[in-house]
């Protein structure tokens, strides 16, 4: 009787504390079950990038660097073939070659046949005009005189007259001949060759958008057309990105910036380096518009809550850290940890 009361007893006691074991684990269950896991915020590192683009027209001729290769400020990237352009060149050069040939010749004016050809006509005058001079005076003492006639002295003087104009027109076609072209005909001729020379300056301009150099130090990103492929003006060839800026862009609810500043250093880990920490410092804050609101489910007291993009810079220099990878910063309900 004594031992099955005992053994009563301690079945009692088993099955008691067999139901604390099962309330403790429910309870540790519940505890973990109901406690909120930490969110995360994940951002994307980014980089600057510089697109490389030609003011001309072309095919792809050949390129000197493929995507992933590093290239310095300066190095030729990419060969362009632009026939157009060269053609142009050549008209250009024509034009400038016609443009001096007509400044020489307003400079130097007509030819040596022409200028002795105009003083010779303007000798002979001049001996008409010493001719018809003399027959006028003589003509005149005899009018004065009264031995000749009112008429024949007209005659006489009607022809002197004539010799004279005769003599001053042959004088100015030999200094205009001897002068040239005229100071307004010579400032023409002048400005036609300097505009030739700036036509010939664009377009050599041109011709040297037929060899595309990197701006920046940095590593080909992208390259989009292919060898062969025709481009247009402006048309994107490749990317350059500069791994020494790079910097980290979240999205962060607005009920989430509490301890987000500008300034601010948060801590965040890049799992791609094998969740490897880092320090960031916030330098930029804008809202993402209407179209990234948090819109709300209830009506009572709820309210939308917008986004913001926010951009953040390593503290120190990270290794290996690429655009495109995840930075990912956590929080504990509503603040970052």
């Amino acid at each position: 009787m004594n031992e099955n009361k005992k053994f009563s007893i301690s079945n009692m006691m088993l099955a008691f504390i067999t139901v604390l074991v099962v309330i403790g684990l429910v309870a540790l269950a519940g505890f973990f079950l109901l406690t909120p896991p930490d969110d995360i915020i994940m951002g994307q590192a980014e980089a600057t990038q510089v697109r490389i683009s030609g003011k001309v027209p072309g095919r792809i001729a050949s390129y000197r660097f493929g995507e992933g290769d590093q290239v310095k400020a300066g190095d030729t990237l990419v060969f362009l073939d632009t026939p157009e352009v060269m053609a142009k060149l050549k008209q250009a050069e024509a034009a400038r070659a016609a443009a001096e040939a007509q400044n020489a010749k307003a400079i130097k004016g007509a030819r040596e046949q022409e200028i002795t050809a105009a003083y010779e006509m303007w000798q002979k005058a001049q001996a008409g005009l010493t001719i018809a001079k003399k027959s006028f005076d003589r003509i005149q003492n005899l009018y004065e005189k009264g031995v000749m006639s009112a008429q024949k002295r007209d005659e006489v003087e009607a022809n002197y007259n004539a010799m004279v104009a005769t003599e001053k027109a042959a004088r100015s076609q030999y200094e205009m001949a001897k002068e040239g072209a005229r100071k307004e005909d010579k400032a023409a001729a002048a400005a036609m060759v300097q505009r030739a020379e700036g036509a010939i300056a664009e377009v050599e301009s041109y011709v040297g958008e037929s060899a595309l150099v990197a701006p920046i130090d940095g590593e080909v990103s992208e390259r989009f057309p292919e060898v062969g492929e025709l481009v247009g003006t402006g048309a994107p060839i490749m990317n350059i990105s500069d791994l020494n800026d790079v910097w980290v862009t979240f999205s962060i609810r607005e009920d989430l910036l509490k301890d987000i500043k500008i300034g601010s250093e948060v801590n965040a880990f890049i799992p791609a380096l094998g969740d490897l920490p880092v320090k960031l410092k916030v330098y930029y804050m804008k809202d993402m518009g209407s179209y990234a609101a948090w819109k709300a489910t209830k009506t009572n007291g709820q309210y939308d809550s917008k986004t913001f993009e926010v951009r953040a810079r390593p503290l120190e220099k990270v290794a290996d850290l690429r655009p495109g990878m995840s930075v990912i910063l956590k929080k504990k309900g509503k603040e970052i940890v």
